[in-house]
């Protein structure tokens, strides 16, 4: 039988040496519910167990095993059995015991063929890797690239009332969410505080504006530094200290932009920003999404991305609000944004570490050696998964292509070559980020229903399809272009902290998904400049009222997207997707490769409140205080 997620899968006509017909599925305790419960079947040639072949359809996606010699799940990538423990029972008792099995959409069960008497085939059963990364001599190029259509292919899972969705989450859950979302929307407003001020900060400076945008080059070049280090640090100590210590840097660095004199301290600054802003973003997605329900993640993930332009929007009003309103010019403007970041360590210090890494910490203690321990789960993580990190990064290049590319030199666009007014150029922007808002919620709710990939492809065509009339239409109805242009686009980011944790290995969650986003960001940092000068090759008659240059950068800016949706799509396509994946250390195959035996509830906490394990001092401490 087959047990799990409440469910018990029979096979009938299983004895030696006879057929095995089908496979009946019935739900524990109660009547079958056709809306939930997925189809199974199983058949084999002659039914000697060696030949056993069972296939299961998860969600609409086969999932095949055949034979206990070890042969590997015949399956899409978001799907993987261990046979370790079927391995171990043959050898001590002749017959088939109990086989752990984990699969990526969710489930978790047992294979159990108790009292199976059958010789053992070549005298050993061979142990088979267990995830599509350790599988490269079982899958070829070739094969992999046959899955990927196949793969692709919506699972069509039920689609629950979003606000049930969120009801699912607990108290400590969404103050896990909120102070991720408000971190990631302060960082975005911060980020944003140069752009919005280059006029400001040229006339102090007595710069051009082209020199006070390298303030903004600087923070995208530095983010990927950030990435790196409060990443590997938020793996090995603990999410919460440098998240409190990112938001520390942000009080002393907007303070001290604020009280800059010469356009030297202004670069040094905005430097060291972009070192704690790229440390943000990956431990902001692992905060909120570690713990967060399985079937909530989609929209929760949505909702977390629209921080950044939620923080544009607030920087936006901010910036009417404070800037060359007082005597002090634009300096009052930084002065406010190193003021709620004090509000938000006071929110994080409130909290605990998330249950996710605690555990995790848990099983480190148990081996002896935190330190030792998250060592080798590096070297681990970068044997098995070097390939899949590249991947991540230029995934990551074409979305941040892609956002840029789309909204850079958009206003310059409305205002150049269509003259549009300052107030109308705000008006426009608001209503493209009230877009994104919205566009990214949504896609994140849907790519739970219908896969990661699945829904950043189709939301990338039909971004494609309204290029034209983003940037071909001079009147005010191009509003409504921007407003479902920006959907689309931010409505595919909506899909990525989820897509990315996902992907990610587990010990490495937030250094993973800090440095792939930054990096590239960073290759994507020249996109605006790509666009100008290339827009520069194609003058329009100058300004009639001022005599300023004109050019068609509507026409660039469709072209560039254009190529930029075709290699997301492309890239998309092509990538895997592990839907669904548990983010309990008890399926971390890394996790089970360094310790050399199955994981979860190792460490444990005894009567006297110590962790037992060999670890003491300050990291069970640590791991104490974490868990009250």
């Amino acid at each position: 039988m087959i047990t799990g997620c409440g469910d018990t899968l029979s096979i009938i006509s299983a004895a030696p040496h006879h057929s095995i017909e089908r496979v009946t599925k019935s739900s524990a305790g109660g009547a079958r519910d056709p809306t939930s419960a997925h189809p199974y079947d199983a058949h084999s040639e002659n039914g000697s167990l060696p030949s056993l072949q069972l296939e299961l359809r998860h969600g609409g996606h086969p999932i095949v095993m055949s034979g206990v010699q070890g042969k590997r799940w015949n399956d899409s990538d978001t799907d993987y059995c261990d046979w370790s423990d079927l391995r171990r029972n043959w050898r001590q008792t002749g017959h088939i015991g109990e086989m752990g099995m984990h699969c990526n959409h969710g489930i978790s069960s047992s294979l159990i063929m108790a009292e199976t008497n059958h010789a053992e085939k070549n005298g050993s059963l061979e142990e088979q890797p267990t995830i599509e990364s350790q599988r490269k001599v079982a899958m070829s190029p070739g094969e992999y690239l046959g899955t990927r259509a196949t793969t692709l292919k919506p699972p069509m899972n039920q689609a629950p009332n979003p606000i049930k969705l969120l009801m699912m989450l607990t108290r400590k859950q969404w103050a896990f969410f909120a102070v991720a979302f408000i971190a990631w929307s302060w960082d975005a407003f911060d980020f944003f505080t140069v752009s919005l001020t280059v006029e400001q900060l040229a006339e102090e400076f007595d710069k051009t504006k082209t020199d006070i945008t390298w303030g903004i080059t600087l923070v995208l070049m530095f983010r990927s530094v950030g990435s790196i280090l409060f990443g590997i640090a938020a793996d090995r100590y603990g999410r919460k200290w440098p998240f409190v210590l990112n938001n520390i840097l942000f009080i002393i660095l907007e303070l001290g932009t604020g009280f800059c004199n010469t356009y030297g301290q202004f670069l040094a600054c905005r430097a060291l920003f972009g070192i704690a802003m790229g440390g943000l973003y990956g431990n902001a997605a692992a905060t909120a999404l570690e713990d967060c329900p399985e079937a909530a993640r989609g929209l929760i993930s949505g909702m977390l991305q629209q921080g950044y332009a939620f923080g544009y929007l607030l920087a936006v009003v901010f910036a009417r609000a404070l800037v060359d309103t007082t005597s002090h010019g634009w300096r009052p403007y930084y002065w406010f944004a190193a003021c709620p970041p004090v509000l938000i360590i006071a929110f994080r210090l409130m909290l605990p570490e998330t249950d996710a890494f605690i555990a995790r910490q848990k099983e480190r203690v148990a081996m002896g050696s935190i330190t030792g321990t998250f060592m080798k789960e590096g070297k681990v993580a970068l044997k098995r998964h070097w390939l899949l990190l590249t991947y991540m990064v230029l995934l990551m290049a074409g979305f941040n292509f892609m956002s840029h590319g789309s909204q850079d030199l958009y206003p310059t666009m409305l205002s150049n070559q269509y003259n549009y007014s300052p107030n109308a150029v705000t008006v426009t922007q608001v209503v493209a980020n009230l877009g994104a808002i919205t566009g990214g919620t949504t896609i994140g709710y849907c790519s739970q229903i219908f896969g990661r990939r699945f829904s950043i492809i189709i939301v990338s065509i039909i971004g494609g399809a309204l290029l034209y009339p983003y940037t071909f239409v001079s009147s005010s109805a191009v509003n409504a272009a921007a407003f479902f242009e920006q959907f689309c686009v931010q409505g595919a980011w909506g899909v990525i902290p989820i897509h990315l944790m996902e992907l990610s290995p587990g010990a490495f969650r937030t250094f993973v998904v800090g440095t792939s986003y930054q990096l590239g960001n960073l290759v994507s940092s020249a996109s605006s400049t790509i666009e100008s000068t290339i827009g520069e090759r194609y003058p329009l008659p100058p300004n009639p009222k001022t005599g300023a240059s004109r050019y068609e950068y509507g026409r660039v800016i469709c072209i560039f997207m254009g190529a930029v949706y075709a290699y997301v799509i492309l890239l998309t396509f092509l990538g895997p997707e592990y839907l669904r994946r548990s983010f309990d250390i008890e399926h971390d195959d890394d996790l089970r490769e360094v310790t050399g035996r199955p994981v979860g509830a190792n460490a444990t906490v005894d009567s006297h409140g110590e962790v037992n394990g060999k670890e003491s001092g300050e990291d069970a401490k640590r791991i104490e205080k974490a868990e009250t």
